[in-house]
Formats: C-alpha cells, sequence, structure tokens
C-alpha cells in the first residue's frame, strides 16, 4: 500500500538543514512544505534551491502551520529544546539534530512532552551506512563472544590557518555546550553502543578535556572556550568498557582507530564512510591463534549517512514504529556526555544514574 508523504517542516536553513533537504528530496515519503530561519535570506534562499513554497522567519511561525506534521529542528544545540517543547505541544513528530540537547535534564523534558509522537535524535546518522549493518548484524549473531571492549581513537592534526572564518558556534560552549565530544561524541557512543543493539548499561565515566594549543588559537573563532579533544574509560554495568579519545587541531598525526573486542573474537572497522572500505573479523574462537578476514568491503559516500536520519523518520511515522536512534538511546548518549564534562571539571569519576 502507498503511504501518504510525510508533511515536513524544516526549522533553521544552515549547512545541515540543506543535507535534509537533499534527503529529502530523493524521497517520496516526504513532502517538506515549509521552512524557517531568523535569517530572512538563507530561509528565501534555501526555500528557492529545494522548491519549498513557504518561508518563515520564526520558529513558531512555522510550528503554528497546521499543514505541518513533523518538524527537523537543524540549528545548534542551545536554542533546541525550548522548540522542541513548543513542537511536541503543538502535536509533531520531532527529529532533531545531534548533540540532542544541551544536557541530559533537557533531554528528560523532552521525552515528557512526547506523548506517543515519533521522536527522533540524528546522532544515528552513521549507522546506514552498509558496513554498520555488516558489522551490526554480525555482532548480534554472538559470534564475537561476550563483549568486553569497545574503544575509538581519532585524533586529526591542524591544518594550519583556516581559508575561511570558522563557524563560530562549534566551540563555544554557550551555544553548543560544548566542543568536539558535542560534535562527535554523540556519533562515537551511538555507532559503538548502537552497533552492540544498546546492550551495554554505562555506568561510570573517567575523562579529561583539553582545549585548543596555544600555538593553534589563531585557527579557531574568536571567544572560543570549549574543548578541542577529549578523552573517557566508561565502565558498564557488566564490566565491559568504553575507550574514546577524539581531538582535532592536534599536535599530533592522524589516526582513525576502531575495534569492537569480544571473547571470541573482534572487529576492526571505521564509523565515516569511504570508497573501497573493509570491515575485519579477527577470529580468535577456535583456540589455536587468531585468523583474520574481511568481513565486508564496498564503497560507501556521506549521501548514505545525511540522507538516513531523515527518511528513517518518515518512515518510523507512517510505520507507527521506533526510529533508529530514540529520545531514550539519545538521553545514554547524553548522560554520558554530561559525566565526560563533570569528570573532567572535578577530577574524578563520574557514576552515572
Amino acid at each position: 500500500m502507498k503511504m501518504e508523504p510525510v508533511r515536513i517542516g524544516i526549522i533553521g536553513c544552515g549547512v545541515i538543514a540543506q543535507r535534509h533537504l537533499k534527503g529529502a528530496a530523493g524521497s517520496p515519503l516526504i513532502d517538506v512544505v515549509a521552512v524557517a530561519d531568523i535569517r530572512e535570506d538563507a530561509a528565501r534562499q534555501t526555500a528557492r534551491t529545494f522548491g519549498v513554497a513557504t518561508v518563515y522567519h520564526s520558529a513558531e511561525a512555522l510550528l503554528n502551520d497546521e499543514r505541518v506534521e513533523a518538524v527537523v529542528l537543524a540549528m545548534p544545540a542551545a536554542p533546541r529544546t525550548k522548540i522542541a517543547l513548543r513542537a511536541l505541544a503543538k502535536g509533531k513528530h520531532l527529529l532533531t539534530e545531534k548533540p540532542v540537547a544541551m544536557s541530559a535534564l533537557e533531554v528528560r523534558k523532552i521525552i515528557a512532552a512526547r506523548r506517543g509522537r515519533v521522536a527522533a535524535c540524528c546522532s544515528s546518522r552513521m549507522r546506514f551506512q552498509p558496513s554498520a549493518r555488516a558489522a551490526s548484524e554480525f555482532i548480534a549473531t554472538g559470534a564475537l563472544g561476550a563483549i568486553r571492549l569497545l574503544q575509538c581513537r581519532c585524533l586529526y592534526p591542524d591544518g594550519g590557518a583556516p581559508k575561511s572564518a570558522p563557524p563560530t558556534w562549534r566551540l563555544r560552549t554557550v551555544e553548543n555546550g560544548g566542543g568536539i565530544l558535542m560534535n562527535w561524541g554523540c556519533y562515537d557512543l551511538d555507532y559503538l553502543l548502537g552497533l552492540c543493539g544498546w546492550t551495554l548499561r554505562p555506568k561510570l565515566v573517567l575523562a579529561q578535556t583539553w582545549t585548543i594549543a596555544p600555538q593553534f588559537a589563531s585557527h579557531i573563532a574568536p571567544d572560543s572556550d570549549a574543548e578541542t579533544y577529549y578523552a573517557a574509560m566508561i565502565r558498564c554495568e557488566k564490566g565491559e568498557m568504553i575507550s574514546l579519545e577524539r581531538g582535532e587541531y592536534c599536535a599530533a598525526a592522524e589516526e582513525d582507530s576502531w575495534r569492537i573486542v569480544g571473547t571470541k573474537g573482534s572487529l576492526r572497522l571505521t564509523m565515516t564512510p569511504a570508497q573501497g572500505k573493509k570491515l575485519y573479523h579477527d577470529d580468535g574462537s577456535k583456540g589455536n591463534g587468531i585468523e583474520t578476514r574481511v568481513l565486508w568491503k564496498g564503497d560507501e559516500n556521506y549521501d548514505t549517512a545525511n540522507f538516513g536520519p531523515i527518511r528513517d523518520f518518515a518512515q518510523a511515522i507512517r510505520e507507527k514504529r521506533s526510529p533508529m536512534t530514540t529520545l531514550e538511546q539519545a538521553l545514554v548518549l547524553q548522560q554520558i556526555s554530561d559525566a565526560i564534562y563533570a569528570s573532567a571539571a572535578r577530577g574524578k569519576a563520574i557514576t552515572l544514574r
């Protein structure tokens, strides 16, 4: 049976909104009926580019449009919770950019206001890729045995002075809740925990964050105060460990290393899309050493990751099912992020509650 397209309004017309709109344009299940942005020129240009008939210059005006049954919040984290609560009060389904909010307290408020609506977070992006699906399905078979360690180590060296002005919000705590942890940590955690079927229960966090090194300070926006580098160890309920390290503008060579280690074997993988990408299975189940094989190989691009959340959101609405990453799962990610910041500030381990 052919399903009626979901009538979506997008609030915020920046870079990430353009990706949502491209994903929507290729889906027969999505009809973007309105866009909104306080920057009038940005809203009008976006509407012209994607053939959207209605333009608003405030979130409230779009939310008052009765045609709109679902909204996408495509703006920095600081204003999103207030708009999300208004959207849910108006009876709209909700897709929010990542990180889901500025704090776990805000996420709980959104959950309390949901009342049966579909609500999702875009931290799921990287799990729409074919390699992620292959890894998830393989882990679900139990071939790795009991999970012991999830590991992510991603370091990106400073690339010199930028050719254009960097966005101001990315490294300002007041606008985005933090820096690279808020920008990428939710992807890292969603990817690892999601591949393992959300079965791990994080309980204890020990972490440290660092701001940009002085010699690179001119390479970021003025008044940036958030971290560009963080490292964390997370102990889960049954003793599983999550090791996270991510940095940008680093005085270090580039590194992108991911592992999921179990009692019978492990996976070596990377999160971001790539051409000629491979997923390796190191099998130790036979007890006679390690045998390595390529579990999956193929070409990936960012379209699959960027288009996945809005298309899955629309399908979840029409199929009356949960989206790829629910608010409850996004809350876990936010609780960990909050604990990482708290641990770094206090110099001690933080227990999740």
